[in-house]
Order: structure tokens, then C-alpha cells, then sequence
């Protein structure tokens, strides 16, 4: 259906935007104001604050402290209409969205910003035994996970079959991984410890395992080796150029070493949406579309993509995939739309870096802020400042510093709940 300026009869552009995450949402928010009109189309009916999914991950924080309903935020936007469901395919011939279960979608304009999925390279048949963290799904399956391994290992009798289920591999040492591998150690150590009487959760083993020869890359040399220093301090078995070669029910490989485990967590890799080849554009090896400098699609000046489904240069570089890079190609995407309705000539990228943040436990973060680096307690507190202030909704913003404040000064855990084990045989799923 085709809305209608209230000036006049003409139709008025229609906007598709693929995705309500940090790109998509700032796209439509920038248009605010455009004669056009939008549609924004999301598998899910909330925008996700993916920098604290960990934390809904390991029962830190409910999964309701960092999502927001996309109807609520865009409610006062009266050129948005938001529908639920998902693109399985894009005619640019047509200019037309296929939707799952729903009727095609017709764009004049169209902001693709479905992000990325985790990549296993090549080897797909891992995903069952080893999750990513993309989604609130993805994060409430590794808190169960996690959670599980401890109920499981009370019950255990077998000295080793304990220390398996009490041992957990993270694949991958960029922010994710880190930051799982911290906040785990801290649970398993402080919050659990009084809550068994058959096991000492102290002797819980992490074991982060990174293929290059730093944790976290993206960071200056200096900060990662703080970064592992302060790992390692907490008890976390940090190994990087190691490179797993086969993942089982009951273990890691890495080369011809066995780690005896259940549970196994991926940090290791993106791919982005598969929506990317519809798109007749090339893609690099992450499925990532070479944009032009306008965040448009090669031959397709009226579609554009951004976040982690576009390839951009800067001064020879990519932009990193994270969500300061989303913003700005969200923002930029909408301003070019802006000008193109009004016949003027567009703008090209320029990512403005503001600094890269990671904590790694408590008390203890990383900020490289264009130049300027911070670790420690300081690091760590403005690690929180930041996610605070960005984070959408008063209500959202009291909850975390709620729940950070409890955790801060009693080491507990308010989200610890285990929805189900595997009914066929009361084992962690894989």
C-alpha cells in the first residue's frame, strides 16, 4: 500500500529498511523529518543493545534490560510503519522484498541491515555443539548452557566427568570472547561457590582459545597483553595461535590436543546476512557487499548497505564491524535518501572512530580512545559509562545500573534460570 502526502497527491517515496539494530534504527530516526515513507522490517519486534548480550548470557542481566520494543522507540515517527518478519530475498530488478509468510514488499529506496550470523568456516555441523552469540535466543541457549554444566556436575559422581562439565572452551579472543571468558570466571568463582555442596566451583577451568597471536586485534599490542594479563590473573587459561580442528559431544581439538568438555562457546567469526547475494554485487570472503563510497550498491545507486553487511574502506582499512560503524552508515545511508529526494548531489563515508572499550572482569577494562589508552579500574568505569548512556529507555538504563550495582556489592547473579534441560535424556543440548 502506498501512502500519500497530506500537500499533495503525489506519492511519496517509499523507504525499506531490512533490519531495526543499531544501523536500520538510526536510518529510520534520521528520516524523521524526510517527505517519504518508511518501512521497517525486523525478525523480531525489539531492538537489541547486542554490547550487553553477554551479560544476558551468563545471568547477569534479564534479557528485558537491553531490548527495546522497535514500535515503542519509533512511535512518535508518523512516517514509519514497522512490520515483523523476515526477507528471504530482494528483486532489485523489481525493487521488490520477498517476505516470509507476508506480501512482497515494493521499495523506491532500500537500507539493507540485516547484520551477520556467526561463521564456522566450513564446518557448519559445529553450531549444534558450540552457539554463538548473536540474538536474546542465542544468549538465554549459553546461560542455559552454562548454568546447566554446574546442576549436572552436582549430580555427577565421576571425579572426571565433574571436572568436564566444570571445564568451558571459548573459541575466539576478539570482545565477545573476552568478555565471556571474564564475566564466567567471576561467576563460577564468586557467585556460585556457597550454592553446591558435591562441587568447589572454584576449580571451574576457562580455557579461551584465539587462532592469531593477540586477544583482541582490534585493540593496540599494548592493551591486549594487559587484557591477557588480567585474564589470566583471574584464572581464565588463555592460548592464543591455537586453532581448533575438531569440536565433539565431549571435547575441543586443538591440533592432535584433547580437551575434555561439554560445553563450548564460538566467538570466532562473522558472516554476514545471505540477503547480501540477492544483491547482484560483489562480496568479499565474509559475504560482506563492496559498497561505493555513498554506502550504495554497485549499480544500484537506489539501494544501500550498511553495518556488517557492507564492506567499507577507509584510508585502506574496513571499517570495524561495530556498532559506532553501524550508526554512522545508518545515519549517512538516510542523509543520502534525504538528498536524492531533493536533487542534490550525495555525500560519501567518513567513519569518525571514537575509541574501542572491552572489560574484562571486574575492576578491570580497556579503552583505546584515538590514541589515548586507559586499562584498569579506570577503563572499566568508563566502560560503563558509555553502554549506560547508550543504551535506549530511562527504564532500561535504571535496571542495568541496578542489577550492576547488586553484582558490584554481593558478587550474585539476579537472571540464573535454567528453562529446561534436553527432554530426551536431561543432558546440555548439542
Amino acid at each position: 500500500m502506498t501512502l500519500h502526502s497530506p500537500q499533495n497527491d503525489a506519492p511519496r517515496p517509499r523507504v525499506v529498511i531490512i533490519g531495526g539494530g543499531f544501523g536500520g534504527l538510526n536510518a529510520a530516526q534520521t528520516l524523521r523529518d524526510a517527505p517519504v515513507d518508511i518501512t521497517l522490517l525486523d525478525r523480531t519486534n525489539h531492538h537489541l543493545f547486542q554490547p550487553l548480550l553477554y551479560q544476558a548470557a551468563t545471568a547477569t542481566l534479564a534479557s528485558s534490560d537491553i531490548t527495546a520494543p522497535i514500535r515503542g522507540v519509533l512511535r512518535r515517527q508518523k512516517n514509519v510503519t514497522v512490520l515483523m518478519g523476515e526477507a528471504t530475498g530482494i528483486d532489485v530488478a523489481r525493487k521488490a522484498i520477498q517476505v516470509k509468510g507476508l506480501p512482497e514488499l515494493e521499495y523506491d529506496y532500500l537500507i539493507v541491515a540485516a547484520g551477520a550470523r556467526h561463521s564456522y568456516f566450513g564446518h557448519p555441523e559445529w553450531e549444534a555443539l558450540a552457539p554463538g552469540l548473536k540474538s536474546i535466543d542465542d544468549a538465554l541457549e549459553i546461560r542455559r548452557r552454562f548454568l546447566t554444566a554446574f546442576e549436572l556436575a552436582e549430580e555427577s559422581t565421576d571425579e572426571e566427568e565433574q571436572r568436564s562439565l566444570m571445564t568451558f572452551v571459548i573459541i575466539g579472543g576478539g570482545p565477545t570472547g573476552v568478555e565471556l571468558a571474564g564475566i564466567m570466571i567471576e561467576i563460577a568463582r564468586q557467585a556460585l561457590r556457597e550454592d553446591f555442596r558435591r562441587i568447589d566451583t572454584a576449580q571451574t577451568r576457562i580455557v579461551l582459545l584465539e587462532g592469531g597471536p593477540h586477544i583482541l586485534p582490534a585493540f593496540p599490542e599494548a592493551l591486549s597483553r594487559k587484557a591477557r594479563k588480567d585474564l589470566e590473573e583471574f584464572g581464565v587459561e588463555v592460548r592464543t595461535k591455537e586453532l581448533v580442528t575438531r569440536i565433539e559431544p565431549d571435547a575441543v581439538w586443538v591440533g592432535e590436543e584433547r580437551i575434555a568438555t561439554r560445553t563450548v562457546f564460538w566467538a570466532a567469526g562473522n558472516a554476514a546476512s545471505p540477503l547480501t547475494k540477492s544483491l547482484g554485487a560483489p562480496l568479499d570472503k565474509a559475504g560482506r557487499v563492496e559498497v561505493n563510497a555513498d554506502l550504495s550498491v554497485p549499480g544500484h545507486p537506489e539501494i544501500f548497505a550498511i553495518g556488517d553487511m557492507a564492506l567499507v574502506l577507509q584510508r585502506g582499512k574496513p571499517v570495524p564491524g561495530v556498532a559506532q560503524g553501524a550508526i554512522q552508515g545508518g545515519q549517512l545511508a538516510a542523509e543520502n535518501i534525504r538528498r536524492s529526494v531533493a536533487g542534490q548531489p550525495r555525500v560519501p563515508f567518513r567513519y569518525f572512530d571514537k575509541g574501542n572499550l572491552a572489560t574484562i572482569g571486574r575492576d578491570h577494562g580497556i579503552a583505546d580512545l584515538r590514541g589515548l589508552h586507559l586499562s584498569g579500574r579506570l577503563g572499566w568505569w568508563l566502560w560503563l559509562l558509555v553502554h549506560i548512556l547508550f543504551l535506549i529507555g530511562f527504564r532500561n538504563r535504571a535496571s542495568v545500573l541496578l542489577q550492576w550495582a547488586i553484582s558490584y556489592l554481593t558478587y550474585q547473579r539476579s537472571s540464573r534460570l535454567i528453562s529446561h534441560l534436553d527432554p530426551k535424556d536431561g543432558k546440555i543440548s548439542s
